[in-house]
């Protein structure tokens, strides 16, 4: 069945890697604050600043069967050279722009909708420098599970949690190869990830494959949540 799917970000990394594969059988609209990249895709671009702006929910269709909000930071620091005003804007980006996105659309999901969130590795595994992004991605996960439970069975709500992705986001941890080495050394699988990585399982929890998963949080990180082989 062709699916109408709505991507919060998908212009880049995680979401552009999902909108690719989604708009080959499905109608994609990417709500964004840039198009370039998906110029030559088969989906509608919404223009859309989660920080700042209201979504224009016209531009939708009356029924939705899928939703990913892919916004995210890497926000690392000593929890003593971080303000206050640091914690405020990776919730904000992270965890209340979703949530003012969830409000809008949520009537808009039909029947069997699946929504896909993403956390973080660093949620489950205590990790230095986290402590912002960590409180935020967590909070996606506590509001995940309640969600998934209070729409069940109308509406499957699924959180990915990765570990370190090759993406624009990540460069400035992966930006000479001495960066890479070490890095990839951190995980089980002796890789970081890439986008499709990711993407994969989102276009799976969208997919009818996964119709009796909700209110999970998977863990797509080389194996470094759950194996010390170190």
């Amino acid at each position: 069945m062709k699916k109408n799917i709505l991507l919060i970000g998908g212009s880049h990394g995680i979401g552009l890697a999902i909108a690719q594969e989604l708009q080959k059988e499905h109608t994609v609209f990417i709500a964004s604050r840039t198009k370039e990249t998906i110029a030559q895709l088969h989906i509608t671009h919404i223009p859309f600043d989660a920080l700042t702006e209201e979504l224009d929910t016209t531009a939708l269709p009356d029924e939705l069967h899928g939703f990913v909000y892919c916004p995210g930071s890497i926000n690392l620091k000593p929890f003593k050279m971080m303000g206050i005003d640091a914690f405020h804007e990776d919730m904000e980006l992270n965890f209340f722009s979703m949530v003012k996105v969830v409000k809008s659309i949520i009537s808009r999901m039909n029947e069997g909708a699946s929504m896909v969130l993403f956390s973080t590795v660093a949620v489950g595994v205590g990790m230095p420098f986290h402590s912002s992004i960590a409180a935020a991605k967590g909070a996606i996960e506590g509001f995940a599970k309640a969600m998934a439970a209070e729409y069940a069975p109308k509406i499957r709500i699924n959180v990915i949690a990765p570990s370190l992705v090759h993406t624009t986001l990540a460069k400035r941890l992966l930006n000479n190869d001495k960066k890479m080495e070490l890095m990839s050394e951190r995980h089980p699988l002796k890789r970081v990830g890439y986008a499709d990585d990711i993407a994969q399982m989102a276009l799976f929890l969208l997919s009818d494959k996964s119709t009796w998963m909700t209110g999970q949080v998977i863990g797509i990180d080389g194996g470094l949540s759950t194996l010390n082989v170190n």
